[in-house]
């Protein structure tokens, strides 16, 4: 390999390696949100009830 072949060998894994790490934080920080905003409605809905 010589040239762009070698650049591209050499880049490529990382860049598939930050996407992945992307991908997963972003599946990390998503789930987070949405278990906040449920656990809002959650206490919404129970002061509405008196429950608490």
């Amino acid at each position: 390999m010589d040239g762009w072949g070698a650049v591209a060998a050499a880049v490529l894994p990382s860049i598939g390696v930050g996407l992945i790490f992307w991908y997963a934080m972003r599946a990390l920080v998503n789930a987070d949100r949405r278990e906040r905003e449920e656990i809002a409605r959650m206490d919404a809905q129970a002061r509405e009830s008196g429950d608490l």
